[in-house]
């Protein structure tokens, strides 16, 4: 997968998940880390914060820019970021990892393609 542009941003956002997953510190880092993985980007660290109390949120910073998930469990809602520049790094395969572990009931989502001026905003369906 190739880009011409500075960077890719994807934003979704994930309705009708398990309060348990979204409330779960330890389990988020370590699925979020796979999703950076999955994407092929390198992991520079991993940072996470859990609310009291609930919900939580964690950041994984990759050289390529980085991965976010702020989760609201009791809404069964969780916001996620990712985004990266380069040539070899795809946040689609970071976001689709994420809607395989975490099964929300609806997912919307959009790509934001930006460094080339105007931003171009277009949906993106990966289900």
């Amino acid at each position: 997968m190739t880009y011409e542009t500075i960077g890719n941003h994807i934003l979704a956002d994930f309705w009708g998940v398990d309060f348990d997953k979204l409330n779960d510190i330890e389990f988020l880092k370590k699925e979020m880390a796979a999703a950076a993985e999955a994407s092929g980007a390198k992991i520079v660290a991993v940072q996470g914060k859990a609310f009291k109390p609930i919900g939580a949120t964690v950041l994984i910073l990759l050289s390529e820019s980085h991965l976010s998930i702020h989760t609201y469990p009791e809404k069964g809602y969780a916001a996620v970021d990712g985004f990266t520049c380069g040539e070899k790094v795809a946040p689609e395969k970071a976001i689709s990892h994420l809607m395989g572990v975490l099964d929300p009931e609806k997912a919307f989502m959009k790509k934001v393609v930006r460094g080339t001026g105007e931003l171009e905003i277009t949906p993106l369906n990966m289900e």
